[in-house]
Order: C-alpha cells, then sequence, then structure tokens
C-alpha cells in the first residue's frame, strides 16, 4: 500500500492543503486539536471531491444509457451464438467497438478518485510515523496525532500493537473496536450500493457477460475492501465509509429520477408517474416530461414497462404527446385547435344505414 501512496505523492501536498483549510474553520467550532475537526475535514474533502466528479459521473450516465440502447442487438447476439459462448463474447466485444461503448464506464468515478484516496493514505501514514508532509508542519502534526474518533486516533490502524497505539494515546482494544465497526459498515455500504444497481436498475430481460461480472463484483468488493481494510488508518475508513454513503444516495436519487429502462426500477417509476398524471391531468415537472418524451419517441421499441405505461394512459382516456405532455384521447386528436385557441369538436360520423335499405335498390320512378 505505502508503494502505491508513493505513486500519487505529486498530489498530497493539495490534499494535505485541502485538509489544513478545513481544519481550520472546523478548529474555530470544536477546537484545533478536536478528533470531529480533523475527521470533518476529511468528510468536507470526500464532498468537495464528489462534487467536482459530478461531471463525470452524468458522462458514466450516459454511457450506461449507451449500453442499454443495445440491449436488443446484444439479446440478437446472444440468441444467435447461445451454444457457442467464446463466438459470442466476440461478437459482443465487436458490438461495443463498432458503437463506441465501453462496459466499464461504470468504473471510471473509482479510478478518478484513485489519486486522491491514496494521497490521503500517505498523508496519515505520515502523521502516523510523526513526519511532516505536505503543508501540515510540526504544530499541525502534533495536533493531527491527539486527534482521535470514538477514542481511537486518525492514523491508528487495526493492526497496529499496543505500543503503537499508546504512543498515539490510545489503547488497542478502542482502536481495534472503532477500526472493526468502521471496517464492517464500509463493507456493508459497498454491498448494499452494489445490490441496489442490480436488484433494481438494470434489465434483467438480456443477460450479458458484463451483468455476470457485475454481478460477481458485488460479492468480490465487499470482502476486498474487509481485507484491505484492516491496513487502513482511521482517517481513511472514514473518507471510504463517506465515498460509499454519498455513493449510496446519488445511486438512490438517479435509480428514483432516472431509471433504467426495463428495469424493476422503471416500472415502480411509471407506477408513481402514473398516479402523478392521473391527479393533475398532465405531466408536471421538466424531467418527467424528458422521460415520457422519450417513450413516445420508441413507438414500437418500447418495453414492457413502457407499453403497460401507455396502455393504463389509454384506460383512464389519455394520450401521451411527442413533447411529453398528456392529454386527453379526444384531445389529442386536434392538438392545433387546441394550440390556436380554437374550441375541439368531435368529427360527427354518418348514421349506418339498416342492412335491409342497404340491401333493397331504390324504386324507380312510376311512368304515367
Amino acid at each position: 500500500m505505502d508503494t502505491i501512496a508513493n505513486l500519487f505523492s505529486f498530489i498530497t501536498t493539495p490534499v494535505s492543503w485541502v485538509i489544513v483549510q478545513f481544519h481550520k474553520l472546523y478548529g474555530a467550532i470544536f477546537g484545533v486539536d478536536s478528533g470531529w475537526a480533523w475527521g470533518l475535514s476529511i468528510v468536507s474533502l470526500v464532498v468537495l471531491i464528489r462534487i467536482c466528479l459530478i461531471p463525470l459521473f452524468v458522462k458514466q450516465i450516459k454511457a450506461t444509457r449507451g449500453m442499454q440502447a443495445l440491449q436488443p442487438k446484444m439479446k440478437a447476439i446472444q440468441e444467435r451464438y447461445k451454444n457457442d459462448k467464446q463466438r459470442q463474447s466476440e461478437e459482443m466485444m465487436k458490438l461495443y467497438k463498432e458503437t463506441g461503448t465501453n462496459p466499464l464506464s461504470s468504473c471510471l468515478p473509482i479510478l478518478a478518485q484513485s489519486p486522491f484516496f491514496f494521497a490521503l493514505y500517505s498523508v496519515l501514514a505520515s502523521i502516523a510515523n510523526g513526519k511532516e508532509i505536505g503543508v501540515i508542519d510540526g504544530p499541525l502534526l502534533e495536533s493531527a496525532r491527539k486527534a482521535h474518533i470514538f477514542g481511537a486516533p486518525l492514523a491508528a490502524k487495526f493492526t497496529d500493537s499496543a505500543e503503537k497505539a499508546a504512543s498515539l494515546g490510545a489503547s488497542i482494544t478502542d482502536v481495534r473496536v472503532v477500526t472493526a465497526i468502521m471496517i464492517v459498515l464500509m463493507s456493508l455500504s459497498q454491498f448494499y450500493t452494489q445490490r441496489q444497481l442490480m436488484a433494481k436498475n438494470v434489465d434483467l430481460s438480456v443477460k450479458t457477460p458484463f451483468m455476470q461480472q457485475q454481478k460477481m463484483l458485488m460479492y468480490i468488493f465487499p470482502v476486498i475492501f474487509a481485507v484491505m481494510g484492516i491496513n487502513f488508518p482511521v482517517g481513511v475508513l472514514v473518507y471510504w465509509l463517506t465515498t460509499n454513503v454519498w455513493t449510496m444516495g446519488q445511486q438512490m436519487y438517479v435509480i428514483n429520477q432516472n431509471p433504467t429502462p426495463g428495469s424493476k426500477a422503471q416500472d415502480q417509476y411509471l407506477t408513481r408517474l402514473l398516479k402523478h398524471v392521473s391527479s393533475h391531468g398532465d405531466v408536471k415537472g421538466r424531467g418527467k416530461k424528458k422521460i415520457v418524451a422519450a417513450i413516445v419517441a420508441k413507438g414500437p421499441d418500447r418495453n414492457d414497462n413502457e407499453r403497460k405505461f401507455i396502455s393504463a394512459l389509454t384506460k383512464q382516456g389519455m394520450a401521451a404527446q411527442a413533447d411529453g405532455s398528456v392529454t386527453k384521447s379526444a384531445e389529442a386528436t386536434v392538438d392545433s385547435d387546441a394550440a390556436s385557441g380554437g374550441v375541439a369538436t368531435k368529427r360527427q360520423q354518418p348514421k349506418r344505414q339498416p342492412k335491409s335499405k342497404r340491401q333493397t335498390p331504390p324504386s324507380k320512378p312510376s311512368k304515367k
């Protein structure tokens, strides 16, 4: 871990500077040597980094939506080469290359914040060893070494000896209890976030190698973080736990507001949207209108959830429009009249004649 952290030593000074600036703010409230001042500084660092990564997160969502658009083609490849797994994988890779999509795009946020993670690890490791680093000089170094969170020093690790813990002003029992709890919380939050994604926001109608990999990672990642966590200082555990909580909340927002087409989350979203339309008589909100407009634009390519939504609207005497609005079915045929302020009237159909009259030829006038 120390070797990897050294690779990102170029960013330790900016990271330490940001932590010190936040520490000045929180130190004025909680005291400069308070664990809360230093702990909240790390939490604030996470929030700042994740805010800066929002554009990358948006790009990730767009790339994921691009993958979803390929689902019909991917399903066709699966059916065509269902008895040849190697050929199936080759055709999938060819499809990704032709369309410019990347199935590993979901890893971008993790890769982007890795330098900050290892830089923070390097900063905390230096604090534990009593070495100045970046802008953390003598007085700040001593203050950080005294900072405790629930009795555990920020620079302490689960694997530290009793002597090392004592040198940081804590007992080994406090250090191991606090780190163990944080490691468990970190692993559980990682598992829940991945499980939420797989259970609610994945189109399960198409099975792809990428989905199988994601399912495996759902179980593997928490174990990896649990094993690695025993070598993380408390401050790094605070950083990673905060990151997981942020990711969880961010993902919940996306699932609720812009779910994956064909997923369980989309079915739940469209059910809520149908209730919303029934109550208001129209679609309120730009985001909702975009989703309805996208469903209308798909036409016959709609998935089961979307077809059910359109059918439910029809049963209620409503019709979704291309701009995302919803009108009553009778009004849908006279949009131009409504737009110009005219009164919409139903076109009167000619009265159908009885069968006996249609079959009887008209009588000829009599000759006098």
